[in-house]
């Protein structure tokens, strides 16, 4: 029998990097887009699932971090309420859940990697609704892998790095933030992993995933338009200098060395897989 998985939020950046995989693994997928499945009706939910699905991969979520400053009720929805719905109906069906959570949970004061046993203290409204949902799904589920991860591009979707390639035709000079610090990821590496947490399918838990190394926004950008030999002029500016509505932590480093432990999991260096997104691009 083949190890039947259901995807939600399936046209998003990571939903389209498992419909990439999907076709060279040995599981039998299921992708639903937010038009094919409401996920904030219980009703909807209570239909889709089924005891025939083995795993549940949750890409669908608010990611409008400034709007949610404004939409919180919509916000928590879809990253909370909505989150609480499939986990019920997840323990229900014995379907095992993975759950994509967000460096947003933390307040960004650390001075070191965060560890999954860090106090969570968030900023913002995303922040604020992507932590209760994790909550959600702990006092639920047991069978359960929650991943936060951070600084998600890819080819697909709405991105920074496609941001930065498509301004970068348009201008000859940019102003780019470079006092938050963080981890750029790679959809593509990310859905890799969850693959990996499919098939060996133990060690239940939290867990932190983003590529290895450090970078503020500025030394994103900067490795984009080298890597991609664009000449623009890149101006660093403080974050004071770009407001926004949603506060952002200054420093979300994620240490990967409880899932690199529990499941022998290689993570490559955000370069290197940045490499790999502009080939998949061009």
């Amino acid at each position: 029998m083949k190890t039947k998985v259901l995807v939600t939020g399936a046209n998003g950046q990571l939903g389209q990097c498992l419909q990439l995989l999907a076709s060279q693994s040995d599981f039998e997928f299921t992708f639903f887009s937010s038009a094919s499945l409401d996920i904030t009706s219980k009703k909807n939910i209570n239909k889709t699932f089924n005891t025939s699905y083995n795993f549940c991969i949750n890409c669908a979520a608010y990611t409008a971090v400034d709007k949610a400053e404004s939409e919180e009720d919509k916000a928590n929805l879809i990253n909370n309420i909505a989150v609480k719905h499939i986990a019920e109906t997840c323990k229900q069906h014995n379907i095992t859940l993975i759950h994509i959570s967000t460096d947003f949970v933390f307040n960004g004061n650390a001075k070191q990697p965060y560890t999954e046993i860090d106090e969570t203290n968030p900023l913002s409204v995303y922040g604020k609704t992507k932590l209760k949902g994790e909550l959600a799904i702990k006092k639920i589920l047991t069978n359960y892998y929650i991943i936060r991860t951070s600084w998600l591009y890819s080819q697909f979707g709405n991105n920074f790095l496609k941001s930065m390639l498509n301004l970068a035709k348009k201008r000859n000079k940019l102003s780019i933030v470079n006092d938050q610090i963080g981890t750029p990821t790679y959809a593509v590496d990310l859905a890799d992993v969850i693959l990996e947490l499919i098939k060996q399918n133990n060690n239940y838990g939290l867990y932190h995933y983003s590529n290895n190394g450090v970078a503020s926004w500025f030394d994103f950008a900067n490795a984009i338009f080298t890597k991609n030999k664009n000449n623009i002029k890149l101006e660093p500016i403080p974050t004071s200098a770009y407001p926004t509505a949603a506060k952002r932590p200054h420093y979300s480093v994620l240490d990967k060395s409880k899932l690199i432990n529990n499941f022998s999991i290689k993570v490559p260096k955000w370069e290197e897989s940045l490499d790999k997104c502009l080939k998949a691009l061009f």
